[in-house]
C-alpha cells in the first residue's frame, strides 16, 4: 500500500512521456509533410498544393486537437489532390494537343491561303498587264487603218483628178494630131497633084519639038514643101506628146494600182492582227474577272481563318 502511490506515479509519467514522445514525432512528420507541400507548391506555382498544404496544416492543428487521427485526412487529402492533379495533368496535355493540333492546322491553312492568294494576284496583275497592253496595240492599229484609209482616199482623189487631165490632154492633142494629119494630106495631093501635070507637059513638048508655050501661073512648089515640113514637125511633136502622155498616164496608173494593192494588203493583215489581238484581250479580261472571283472567296475565307487563328491562340497563348 505504501508504494501503490509511487507505483501509480512513476508508470503515470512513464505513460505521459510515450504519449508525448508519439505526439512529437507525429507533429514532426505533419509538419515535414506541410513543409514538403508548401516547397513543391512553390517551386511549381500550384495554388492547388499552396491550398493543399493549409489544409493539410488546419486538419492537423484540428485533429489534433479533437483527439482524431489526423494522417487519415491528411492521406486522404492528399489522394484527392492526386486524382485532381492527375486528372489536371490529363485535361492539360488533352488540351496542349488540341491547341497543338488547332495551331498547326490553322498555320497551315493560313499559309496555303496565302500563297494562293498571292498566285492569283500575280495572275491577275498578270493578265490585266497584257489586257492593257493589247488594247493600246489596237488603238495604234486603228489609228494606223485610220491613216490608210485617208492615204487611200487622197490617192483616189489624186488619180482622179490626173487621169481626168489627161483624159483632156490626150482629147486636145488628138484632135490637134488629126488636124494636122488632115491638112497634111490635102496638101501633099494638092501639091503632088501639080507636079505631076508639070512633068507630064515637058515631057510630051519634049516630044513633039513644039516651040516653048508662053510662061503660066503655077502653084508655088518650094513654099507648099516649107509648109507640108513645118506640118511634119508639128505632127511629129503632137505624136510625141502624145505618147508621152499615155506612158505617164500608164505609170501613173501602174503604181496607183500597186499602192492600192498593198494598202488592201496591209489592211487584211493589220485587220487580222486586230482580230486576234481582241479575241486575246478578252480573254485576258475574262482570266481577271475569274481570278478575282476566287481571290474574293480566298480573302473570305482567310479572313475567317485569321479570326479563327487569333481566338485559338488567345486561347492556348
Amino acid at each position: 500500500e505504501t508504494s501503490a502511490g509511487a507505483v501509480s506515479q512513476s508508470y503515470s509519467f512513464v505513460q505521459l512521456g510515450s504519449r508525448a514522445r508519439m505526439q512529437s514525432r507525429a507533429d514532426l512528420a505533419r509538419s515535414e509533410v506541410i513543409t514538403l507541400v508548401k516547397r513543391l507548391a512553390k517551386q511549381h506555382h500550384s495554388a492547388a498544393l499552396a491550398q493543399l498544404a493549409s489544409r493539410i496544416a488546419a486538419v492537423a492543428r484540428y485533429g489534433a486537437a479533437s483527439g482524431e487521427d489526423p494522417f487519415a485526412k491528411v492521406k486522404g487529402l492528399i489522394v484527392d489532390m492526386i486524382a485532381k492533379l492527375e486528372k489536371q495533368a490529363a485535361d492539360e496535355t488533352t488540351e496542349k494537343a488540341y491547341c497543338d493540333e488547332q495551331m498547326a492546322k490553322t498555320e497551315a491553312k493560313k499559309s496555303e491561303l496565302e500563297e494562293d492568294i498571292a498566285k492569283m494576284t500575280s495572275k491577275i496583275d498578270q493578265a490585266a498587264a497584257r489586257s492593257a497592253q493589247l488594247k493600246e496595240e489596237i488603238a495604234e492599229l486603228q489609228n494606223e487603218f485610220s491613216a490608210l484609209a485617208k492615204q487611200q482616199a487622197e490617192m483616189d482623189k489624186i488619180r482622179q483628178e490626173t487621169h481626168a487631165d489627161y483624159e483632156v490632154a490626150k482629147a486636145d492633142v488628138e484632135a490637134g494630131l488629126a488636124g494636122v494629119r488632115k491638112a497634111l494630106s490635102v496638101l501633099r495631093e494638092y501639091y503632088g497633084a501639080g507636079e505631076a501635070a508639070l512633068m507630064q507637059d515637058d515631057q510630051f513638048g519634049a516630044f513633039m519639038q513644039q516651040p516653048a508655050p508662053p510662061v503660066k501661073h503655077s502653084k508655088a512648089a518650094g513654099a507648099g514643101s516649107s509648109i507640108i515640113g513645118i506640118l511634119e514637125v508639128v505632127e511629129s511633136d503632137f505624136a510625141k506628146n502624145l505618147a508621152k502622155e499615155e506612158a505617164q498616164e500608164a505609170d501613173a496608173e501602174t503604181e496607183y494600182q500597186k499602192v492600192t494593192q498593198e494598202n488592201k494588203i496591209t489592211k487584211a493583215t493589220k485587220s487580222q492582227d486586230e482580230a486576234y489581238k481582241t479575241q486575246e484581250f478578252k480573254s485576258m479580261d475574262k482570266t481577271v474577272a475569274e481570278y478575282s472571283a476566287d481571290r474574293e472567296a480566298a480573302n473570305s475565307e482567310y479572313s475567317a481563318v485569321m479570326e479563327y487563328y487569333g481566338k485559338i491562340k488567345e486561347r492556348c497563348i
